[in-house]
């Protein structure tokens, strides 16, 4: 069950963006962000952007095998559509040859003529067809493209650690990435443009050769300084994009909460909506100064270049006049190369500015396979299956764990047994150590010292798919789903959603029937105001929707991490104690700043400060008089 609440919550992060590390973490945040800005900043090499066209061939590959049928289709047509422009031209010259050979005729004929413009017309006809086809399949290919890669990301996110979605550099490449799934599927377009013009200005290239060699040299002329210029300011635009990833990470987030249902409350509460405002106003503009130096730069330059191209283009153009006025040119011939100088060059220009762009759109691409490359540090090692059922419990062994770049340890040289079938609860003020403790037991965290047995193996050795199946935990910080009542119960083991007696079974151990029973749609209605139709519910209805998903499963250790917050002391008693009799036999961890509620458990655990301070029963932690006993009795006074 954990497994699949993994996968849902990293699905949830894809989709809305909503990037950060948690608070405790917000300095090493900000060092991460410069970090990663300052190495953006360096400029790129000319071997790193050649390097990168080696995202080229494994994206092509990613894209024919999205749909194969589509994309031979698609390059048959575009290779028929590299040699319309030629033969249109040709088509032309005849037909001003033929129309100057009538006019000093004695007696004028129109039938070749006729035939020449039927084919120019054909011609015509027959590319714009070939355009929309082309036009079609890009759009098809490059929407499989988008939903495929997104799937693969989604899918490839919950295979990582949860300490590395606590980081933020983590983050701006997860970021990254996710904008590939669709702003690089333009990539695909430009490679096969690119190749289906090169193989225009072959044909091209033959007719000049033919005629006027020297145009090809006045050609390379014309385009060599605007492609130089393109080239380098991709680079600047790459690099500066790359460099805000962290500030335009935050501008979404702002973006986010600012018109949220989930912020609205605070927003207004609290008057936020200037401070939300200035702030995004003031990292946007920013953002917009340094974007408007680059691009202003970039067309004042290109205009400067343009012009030595337009220079070159009509010195051409005096060549091939010369020669026609001089008789070594017919007017047909002069009007083909004149076409095909003027194609060439806008085609060339058109290649070499779609060569800087799709190298830029390769270094882009280098962001979504870098992610891909990621691998988690816990990976799944041993291959023992999950004792069925366990026999002697849990064992942690002077386990000590530290979150990257913490200041502390948050847990220290803990050593505690949790035996198979008992209730164990976990106390201590907030920071002690209680949840990273569970995420442990689920292997979610590796200890960064000493060992966690369980029956008498190393967690390591265990398979890991079979160990989180085995564990099932509710978090304080649960998902409210946008999703339907039962499907928010279903996703508990969502391979159940359809069984919708083990649903309302699950519903009424977590008294969540009560409260599916006074919505209008029932177990269909949808929750959540997200969606039309959707009904939102109180804190405390959402804490029993998603407590019936821990019974969904039939995992043997149960864990509750603060999942009640939002119940009252009476009601939280009762889905304890209902909690309680419902897990007779099986292995549980229970996590409450109540303590009239954990002293129903078998022992009672108590940290301070990532280390064990006291262990026992509630008997024996109150008969000891410590630290458990004096908040105990503190607690119990406001109940006076």
């Amino acid at each position: 069950m954990f497994r699949r609440y993994s996968e849902r919550h990293l699905l949830y992060i894809c989709l809305m963006a909503k990037a950060g590390s948690p608070n405790k973490k917000a300095g090493r945040a900000q060092k991460g962000g410069s970090d990663a800005r300052g190495k953006a900043e360096k400029s790129l090499s000319l071997q790193e952007r050649i390097s990168a066209f080696r995202n080229i061939p494994p994206f092509l590959k990613m894209v024919w095998q999205c749909s194969p049928p589509m994309a031979l289709v698609n390059i048959l047509l575009r290779v028929l559509r590299a040699a319309i422009p030629v033969a249109m031209l040709w088509v032309g010259k005849l037909i001003i040859d033929e129309i100057i050979a009538q006019i000093n005729a004695d007696e004028a004929s129109f039938r070749l003529i006729w035939i020449y413009l039927a084919m120019e017309f054909g011609l015509a006809i027959v590319s714009d067809l070939i355009n929309r086809g082309i036009t079609l399949l890009d759009s098809l290919l490059g929407d499989l493209f988008s939903n495929r890669t997104s799937v693969k990301l989604i899918r490839h996110a919950a295979t990582l650690d949860l300490d590395q979605f606590e980081d933020s550099e983590f983050y701006d490449k997860l970021e990254r990435a996710r904008r590939q799934t669709n702003s690089r599927t333009v990539l695909m377009s430009q490679v096969l443009s690119q190749v289906q013009e090169m193989l225009t200005i072959l044909f091209f290239a033959a007719g000049l050769i033919a005629f006027k060699p020297i145009l090809l040299l006045i050609l390379l002329i014309a385009i060599l300084p605007s492609f130089l210029g393109e080239t380098h300011f991709s680079e600047a635009g790459y690099s500066l994009t790359r460099s805000w990833t962290p500030q335009r990470r935050e501008l979404d987030y702002l973006r986010y909460i600012g018109a949220s249902d989930e912020s609205a409350k605070e927003i207004k509460i609290f008057g936020l909506q200037d401070f939300l405002a200035q702030r995004f106003e003031r990292l946007a503009m920013a953002y917009y100064h340094a974007n408007r130096k680059l691009a202003v730069n970039r067309a004042f330059w290109g205009s400067a270049l343009s012009v030595i191209g337009t220079a070159a283009y009509y010195g051409a153009y005096v060549f091939i006049a010369i020669d026609t006025v001089e008789g070594r040119l017919s007017v047909g011939q002069l009007t083909f190369l004149a076409g095909s100088f003027l194609q060439m060059r806008n085609m060339l220009q058109s290649i070499m500015n779609r060569f800087s762009q799709i190298a830029e759109s390769a270094l882009y691409l280098s962001d979504l396979f870098d992610f891909f490359e990621m691998k988690p540090n816990i990976r799944g090692g041993g291959k023992l299956p999950v004792p069925n059922p366990i026999r002697e419990g849990f064992r942690f062994e002077d386990v000590s764990f530290s979150y990257r770049n913490a200041a502390r340890p948050s847990l220290r040289n803990l050593s505690f047994e949790l035996k198979a079938g008992e209730k164990l609860a976990l106390v201590g003020e907030n920071g002690a150590g209680k949840t990273t403790l569970v995420k442990l037991l689920a292997r979610l965290y590796e200890p960064s010292s000493g060992r966690i047995l369980l029956d008498g193996r190393e967690l390591s050795e265990y398979d890991l798919a079979d160990l989180r199946r085995n564990v099932s935990i509710i978090f304080q910080d649960y998902q409210r789903f946008q999703l339907q009542a039962d499907e928010n119960i279903a996703v508990g083991d969502i391979e159940q959603a359809v069984n919708e007696q083990k649903i309302r079974n699950s519903a009424s151990k977590s008294l969540a029937d009560g409260v599916i029973s006074k919505l209008p749609g029932g177990y269909a209605q949808m929750l959540g105001r997200r969606f039309l139709g959707g009904v939102e519910l109180s804190g405390g209805e959402w804490q029993k929707i998603a407590l019936a998903r821990a019974y969904m499963g039939d995992a043997q250790l149960m864990i509750l991490d603060e999942p009640t917050s939002a119940l009252d002391a009476r009601a939280e008693n009762e889905v304890f104690i209902r909690f309680s009799e419902l897990m007779e036999g099986r292995t549980a961890v229970l996590i409450s700043h109540r303590f009239s509620t954990v002293r129903m458990a078998d022992r009672i655990l108590f940290l301070e400060n990532g280390a064990l301070l006291e262990m026992g029963s509630h008997k024996e932690l109150m008969a000891q008089g410590g630290k458990y006993a004096s908040l105990f009795n503190l607690q119990a006074k406001g109940y006076v």
